[in-house]
């Protein structure tokens, strides 16, 4: 629908957008050409982000499940993105000492016979990050860059957000898609529980002597999880958690070091690594907001919660809470009523609550559970990941929540329009 205007106390016209999103990463933009998207509604949409033009040299790769690939397909920039995407159809697990020369696969998930899909596609943040800015400006997507959001109050029939540059932007619904630290979460009031793993994620692109052959390697080791993540070609993705001293140390390190290092945790099975991209390093916690919506605010994506990468889950998530937050706002726009009420919010933080809680959990679980280098420990780890492995409801009930079609899901991860 279209902007209204309104008088401020000063007699100036100020426009009133239906939504008004805080933040351009790919959560926040994903939402905005879902909105744009949707048929039989006009809304107005405004993104704000405090950066200039894309992101770049972004060292990650992120592991999107088929539901979650599903929301990018709908918004248009599947497509674009794909043929730069690795297709992990098993991943290997184990579960050893860093000094065993031998790692043995404890578990095997993927390469079902009764399944067409692969376990994840590997997505360059690159890659997404410009097919997502590209098909906004298409869609004529107003995204102000360069500003921030200094001041937020939700009192009357809209929300009225300051910035930086002295401008005033006003909706009917603000969405909180501005990161971990969301400022404008703070601005709202909105409490969360957070801890600080001690550790760092260390993340960057190598080549490969071998062909990885589709397969995804996790190795559990006591400083973190290593993780290598198929991409096109002899190239895979690294996601890597350490200690944080000894990740500083890592990331400090010549490249030939570093390498060795890496090797190292690789083991023999794709053979010598090169660098094949930069590296990055990124502070591992979780947090959740005590409450996914306040009056005429919604947060979305890392601005309403952060789990450990261990699973590949965290832009999963997200885009779970787009596919959710856009059906909410669509289906209460089309009733004739305010999509910024908390009364219709509500839905949508009980969609998405219990989803994210209990992946929280898992990580959290997980990655306590495999950190101690204790040899009984690891004796009780390794029995269960065998079960697991010879308990073929259980591997395929383990596939379907990691695919994100569990539950109740909103019609854009099941492949419906809104």
């Amino acid at each position: 629908m279209e902007s209204t205007a309104s008088n401020t106390a000063q007699g100036a016209a100020t426009y009133v957008h239906d939504v008004a999103i805080v933040g351009a990463g790919p959560a926040g933009l994903a939402l905005a050409l879902a909105l744009k998207a949707a048929p039989g509604v006009d809304l107005d949409v405004t993104v704000i982000e405090r950066g200039q033009g894309e992101p770049s040299d972004d060292p990650r790769g992120w592991a999107i499940a088929e539901g979650p690939r599903r929301v990018l397909e709908a918004v248009g920039v599947w497509a674009d993105v794909a043929g730069q995407s690795g297709v992990a159809e098993k991943m290997v697990i184990s579960d050893t000492p860093l000094r065993d020369a031998v790692r043995p696969s404890l578990l095997n998930l993927g390469g079902e016979e009764d399944s067409d899909e692969p376990l994840a596609w590997i997505v360059p943040a690159g890659a997404l990050h410009k097919a997502l800015h590209s098909a906004a400006k298409a869609t004529a997507i107003a995204i102000g860059g360069g500003t921030t959001v200094t001041g937020f109050d939700a009192t009357g029939a809209s929300a009225t957000l300051d910035t930086a540059s002295g401008e005033q932007v006003r909706a009917r619904l603000v969405v909180a898609a501005d990161g971990v630290g969301s400022p404008l979460r703070h601005m709202a009031g909105i409490k969360c529980v957070e801890w600080d793993y001690g550790q760092t994620g260390i993340v960057t692109t190598v080549a490969h002597e071998f062909p990885h052959e589709g397969r995804a390697f996790q190795h559990f080791l006591p400083g973190g999880p290593f993780a290598l993540l198929p991409l096109p070609g002899n190239r895979s993705s690294v996601v890597w958690s350490e200690e944080t001293p000894r990740a500083r140390r890592l990331l400090d390190l010549d490249d030939f070091s570093f390498l060795g290092e890496l090797g190292l945790r690789a083991g023999p099975e794709l053979g010598e690594f090169e660098l094949d991209g930069p590296r990055g390093g990124f502070p591992l916690g979780l947090m959740l907001a005590r409450s996914f919506a306040a009056q005429r605010i919604a947060l979305l994506g890392d601005a309403a919660h952060k789990v450990h990468p261990l699973a590949g889950q965290g832009l999963n998530l997200g885009l779970k809470d787009v596919a959710a937050l856009a059906e909410t706002i669509v289906d209460t726009v089309r009733l004739g009523m305010d999509p910024g009420s908390l009364t219709q919010l509500t839905r949508y933080e009980r969609w998405r609550r219990f989803d994210v809680f209990q992946m929280a959990m898992a990580t959290d679980g997980l990655n306590r559970l495999f950190r101690p280098d204790f040899g009984p420990l690891r004796a009780i780890r390794d029995i269960g990941m065998g079960l697991v492995e010879r308990t073929g409801p259980l591997k395929r009930g383990l596939l379907r929540e990691a695919a994100g079609i569990t539950g109740t899901p909103p019609k854009l991860v099941t492949g419906l329009p809104l």
